[in-house]
């Protein structure tokens, strides 16, 4: 069977950034940025006008000026300007082993951590204190310590092999498969479908992949509640995001994934926009400290449900499902 190709929806009118709830670091990061363009404009306007000449697009959509790819970052999702990789000075921040998404959180909240464990070390070594008030001291200084390695370790974002095949959805993000449901009907999907859900504890790789190579239909906001992101409820009542998408290869299967926010997890971030393709297994955003995720499937008749319901997955490289090969393959 194949599948009409659907036409690019208009972007939700409530997502104005790649991060459509906020967030604290979020308004610290573009209040550093107005600070940033201030000191461009003023004393680096060289470099201001060497951007501009190399920056593609003819209009801003974003709500903030625009002087170098650092700005772009939570408006990509509006397109606009934006820069070939090449022209882009700090490209090399992809290269590095954490989501990018979350270096701002990783630099306040570690900082934070590491150096208040910082402090409270110097304080016990430094001065003659009680054996009582070394032991407290101790304590934070472990703890603190502690905590800041497991924002280090949130933050992770390790390549992945993606298997290779048509007819293959791998997982859209890293976790423990803890349901699986079949549906009668789903109007996106337009027939039988299966929802495969996904939970993400503080401790899994926190960014999300497309589980097929596929092009974006539709990106929707859902403002909601926290649940604990293991309750099936929480897909319909927690706040989400929905990414529906459909396969760029004959039969276009048309699939939807959500990022569901969780009792911790509160910042959910999607940068892909409406009518942008992405290859398999491609990073199109993050779900910060711990989650749940879902994905919708065609229920077609060969379906092979390969992940069976308490299984660690992996974005990217765990095979979730497979479909029969299509006639001609």
């Amino acid at each position: 069977m194949s599948y009409p190709r659907k036409p690019a929806e208009p972007l939700d009118p409530q997502i104005t950034s790649i991060q459509p709830g906020g967030g604290d670091v979020m308004e610290v990061e573009l209040a550093w940025g107005k600070l940033r363009r201030w000191y461009l404009k003023t004393f680096r306007k060289g470099y201001v006008e060497a951007m501009s000449r190399v920056r593609r697009g003819t209009e801003n959509k974003a709500p903030i000026e625009i002087l170098d790819p650092r700005d772009v970052k939570f408006y990509r999702n509006l397109g606009g300007y934006s820069w070939d990789r090449k022209d882009d000075p700090f490209a090399w921040r992809d290269q590095l082993p954490f989501a990018r998404p979350g270096l701002a959180e990783l630099l306040v909240y570690g900082v934070l951590s590491f150096g208040w464990a910082g402090i409270a070390a110097w304080v016990v070594t430094r001065f003659d204190l009680p054996v009582w008030a070394k032991a407290i001291g101790w304590f934070i200084f472990t703890g603190l310590t502690v905590v800041g390695l497991l924002i280090v370790w949130f933050f992770r974002n390790p390549p992945r092999r993606i298997p290779e095949g048509d007819n293959l959805v791998v997982s859209p993000a890293d976790g423990k498969l803890v349901h699986i449901e079949k549906i009668t009907y789903d109007e996106y999907i337009g027939g039988p479908a299966v929802n495969i859900g996904i939970f993400l504890s503080i401790f899994n790789v926190h960014t999300n992949r497309t589980p097929i190579a596929s092009r974006v239909i539709k990106v929707a906001y859902f403002k909601g509640k926290y649940l604990n992101a293991l309750k099936p409820e929480s897909a319909k009542v927690n706040e989400k995001l929905e990414l529906s998408i459909q396969g760029t290869k004959a039969p276009f299967r048309p699939m939807v994934v959500r990022q569901i926010a969780g009792a911790i997890a509160r910042r959910i971030v999607c940068w892909v926009r409406p009518d942008e393709e992405m290859p398999n297994g491609a990073l199109f955003g993050m779900i910060k400290f711990g989650s749940r995720t879902e994905l919708l499937l065609p229920d077609e008749p060969g379906l092979e449900i390969v992940a069976k319901i308490g299984e660690a997955v992996k974005g990217g490289s765990t095979l979730l499902a497979r479909y029969p090969a299509t006639p001609g393959e």
